[in-house]
C-alpha cells in the first residue's frame, strides 16, 4: 500500500476550522446532517472522529497555491469549496446508486432519508460559491467559475455513467470521457483552484489543471477496479459491490470490447434480470479478469499518472510543491491496490 504524502497530514489542520466554519452558515438540520456526513459526530448527535476522508482535493488546491509561487493558505477558500462540491456529490451519489454505507457508517439518505440528503448536498453546492466569492480575494470571481465549470462536468459525467445502465454496449472512449467529467472535472479544478486564487499565468494554471485532469481519470479507474475487486475492510463496501448492479465500469467496459468467451459470457450475464448471488459475482469479476480488464485499468491508470506527471515537469512551478504533487498523484493512484 503506498504511504501517505505529508501533504494529506498536513491537510487537516488547515482545512477542518476552516471547513466548520463553513458549515456554521447552513441552517441547523443542514449542519447536523453535514457534520453527521463529515464524521464529526455520530448518529445520536454526540462528537465524533470519523476524519471525513482523506482530502486529496482541499490537499491539490493548498500544493496548487504553493506551486504558483504563494503560500498554501491562499488557496484555503478554493481548498473548502472543492471539498464542499465534493462532499455534495457524494451525499447524491449514495442516494442514486442506492448505498448505505459510506466509511463504514450508515450513509445520510439512509438515516436521514432522501430527501435529507438532497437538500444537504444543495446547500454544500451553494455553500462552495459563497466560500469562494466572500473571500476578499481580487482573484475570486475567476475561482467561482472555474469550479462552476468543474461542477457542471462532473453532473454531465454523472448523467452519462447513469444512461450507459439503459445500454448493451458502451465503448472504452464513452466511459473515459464520462471518467473525465464525472472524478476528472473535481480534481482537475481542485489542481488548479490554487493557482488561480493566486492570480498565477494561464500556463501554470493549465499545467496544472491538466495534471489534476489526468490524476482524476486514473482515479476512477482504480476505484473501477477497486469496486470489483477491492478489500471491504478497505473500501467500506461490499466486494464485487460494482458488479452487483450490473455496472458499466472501466474495466468492465474494457472486457466487454475484447473479442472472446469471457466478453460474451459477460455480456449475456450483464443482460440478465436476475438478482446476483455470490457465486456468480465471482465468477462474473473472474470474466472481467480474463477478458484483461482488470491488468488493463492498472495499465491505464498508471499512464495517465505519467501524462500528469509530465505536464507538471513541464511547467514553471514551485520545486517543493512540484514533487509533493507528485507524491500525492501516487498515493490515489496506488490506494489500497
Amino acid at each position: 500500500m503506498t504511504a501517505t504524502p505529508s501533504s494529506l497530514h498536513r491537510v487537516r489542520d488547515t482545512l477542518t476550522p476552516a471547513l466548520r466554519a463553513a458549515l456554521d452558515r447552513l441552517d441547523e438540520e443542514s449542519r447536523r446532517q453535514a457534520a453527521y456526513h463529515f464524521g464529526w459526530i455520530d448518529a445520536a448527535g454526540a462528537p465524533a472522529c470519523d476524519g471525513g476522508g482523506k482530502a486529496v482535493r482541499p490537499a491539490l488546491a493548498l500544493l496548487s497555491a504553493q506551486a504558483a509561487g504563494a503560500r498554501p493558505e491562499r488557496g484555503l477558500p478554493g481548498a473548502v469549496a472543492v471539498e464542499l462540491v465534493h462532499n455534495f456529490s457524494l451525499l447524491h451519489d449514495d442516494l442514486m446508486d442506492g448505498d448505505e454505507q459510506r466509511r463504514h457508517r450508515r450513509t445520510v439518505w439512509s438515516l436521514y432519508g432522501a430527501s435529507g440528503a438532497i437538500l444537504t448536498g444543495d446547500a454544500l453546492l451553494a455553500l462552495a460559491q459563497e466560500v469562494l466569492l466572500e473571500c476578499g480575494q481580487p482573484t475570486a470571481a475567476a475561482a467561482a467559475r472555474l469550479l462552476s465549470r468543474a461542477t457542471r462536468e462532473l453532473i454531465r459525467g454523472q448523467v452519462q455513467d447513469m444512461s450507459f445502465e439503459n445500454r448493451a454496449h458502451v465503448t472504452v472512449a464513452e466511459c473515459v470521457e464520462m471518467a473525465a467529467g464525472k472524478t476528472g472535472a473535481l480534481l482537475s479544478a481542485s489542481a488548479a483552484i490554487g493557482a488561480v486564487l493566486a492570480g498565477a499565468p494561464v500556463t501554470v494554471v493549465d499545467a496544472l489543471a491538466l495534471y489534476g485532469d489526468q490524476v482524476g481519470i486514473a482515479f476512477q479507474l482504480i476505484d473501477d477496479v477497486l469496486g470489483v475487486w477491492g478489500d471491504p475492510a478497505r473500501t467500506g463496501k461490499p466486494v464485487h459491490n460494482d458488479l452487483r448492479t450490473r455496472k458499466k465500469s472501466l474495466p468492465v467496459a474494457y472486457a466487454l470490447n475484447q473479442q472472446g468467451t469471457s466478453s460474451v459470457e459477460l455480456a449475456a450475464w450483464l443482460s440478465a434480470p436476475d438478482e446476483p448471488d455470490e457465486t456468480e459475482l465471482r465468477r462474473a469479476a473472474d470474466l472481467v479478469e480474463e477478458a484483461g480488464g482488470r491488468t488493463w485499468a492498472v495499465a491505464e491508470a498508471t499512464r495517465r499518472l505519467e501524462l500528469g506527471e509530465a505536464a507538471l515537469r513541464d511547467a514553471a512551478l514551485d520545486p517543493a510543491a512540484r514533487e509533493e504533487l507528485i507524491a500525492l498523484g501516487g498515493f490515489i493512484v496506488g490506494r489500497d491496490m
